[in-house]
């Protein structure tokens, strides 16, 4: 990036580029491989630690300064089958004249095209006349900002399925219960997930924040600033998200746990109704009572008690407000 704007160039080029007093110099990375190292390594000399982050992969965000260039970790959020959710890494170099960004290792099961989303974006920006930045801070807010988006974005889509899962908890028979617990269980993580990212990226911007005189020049603040409220804004809005769906699941847990033990207490009637029943009856099958033929009158006798004492514990529990 210069004053007259984008300009491409081949990689042979790049120590000519960084010896440049006007502009700046992106230099994208989409895979970490010997060749990145050899560039990453010789021709800019990161540190090693700096290194190992980007060819490592990485589960929480980190920043390390150092005298010429500041260092980032972040992750965005890509939703995968069965609740699982990506963490894509996004490695950043940002100094006063060169910006790096470098796409850590990913799951092999998501494109690599999913993994360049912000810095497509950017380069589209630049190359479409709509995104110019002056300095590499400019680039990597834009950048950054788009990633916090993604980040938003996905609080989205789990916003509608809370929404869906809300819907279906009011109508749901409860005949099986176990699937749409583990629907919402799965939607959870998803949600949890996004938080801690964006909680965490947050908190990262807060420590380069008060880096700001040190290692991060004062200039600069606003944008850092500005970034950190957009990482607090997403850990917000999913908070408020993750409220509403704990209601939701406690709702249904609730329900199905009353339905439980409406259940309980009927099988409770219906043993208590036929227990003298069963006991009379025992006790006439036992050989302690012998008889040749059926009595016909003692039959009827036994059969009444049968019902009067059923409809005696029937009353009972009615009165218990047990049905």
């Amino acid at each position: 990036m210069s004053a007259a704007g984008a300009e491409q160039h081949d990689l042979a080029g790049l120590p000519e580029l960084l010896a440049r007093e006007d502009g700046f110099t992106w230099v994208d990375v989409p895979v970490y491989d010997d060749a990145a190292h050899e560039v990453l390594h010789g021709t800019f000399g990161f540190h090693e630690l700096t290194l190992r982050a980007c060819r490592e992969r990485n589960h929480v965000p980190s920043t390390h300064a150092y005298p010429d260039y500041l260092f980032l970790v972040l992750l965005a959020p890509e939703t995968g089958a069965m609740g699982h959710v990506h963490l894509i890494e996004l490695d950043q170099f940002i100094g006063r004249r060169f910006l790096v960004t470098v796409h850590g290792p990913i799951n092999p099961a998501v494109p690599l095209e999913r993994a360049l989303v912000e810095t497509a974006a950017g380069l589209r920006r630049i190359e479409e006349g709509r995104l110019r930045p002056k300095t590499p801070m400019d680039l990597s807010y834009a950048i950054v900002s788009a990633l916090a988006r993604r980040q938003y974005a996905a609080v989205g889509v789990v916003a509608e399925k809370v929404a869906g899962l809300e819907q279906r908890v009011m109508v749901d028979d409860f005949r099986h219960p176990e699937a749409l617990l583990e629907e919402m269980f799965l939607v959870r993580h998803e949600l949890l997930t996004v938080r801690t990212m964006a909680a965490q990226c947050h908190d990262i911007y807060g420590r380069v924040t008060a880096l700001t005189g040190r290692a991060v020049p004062p200039e600069i603040q606003p944008l850092l600033a500005d970034l950190g409220d957009q990482f607090n804004r997403v850990r917000n809005l999913s908070d408020g998200e993750k409220e509403f769906l704990f209601g939701v699941i406690d709702l249904y847990q609730t329900r199905v746990a009353t339905r439980m033990t409406v259940a309980v207490e009927r099988l409770a009637v219906l043993a208590a109704v036929t227990l003298p029943v069963t006991a009379v009856a025992s006790v006439y099958g036992m050989n302690v009572i012998v008889n040749q033929h059926t009595h016909v009158p003692q039959l009827l006798l036994v059969l009444a008690l049968m019902v009067a004492m059923s409809a005696t514990l029937l009353r009972w529990t009615k009165r218990q407000g047990w049905w």
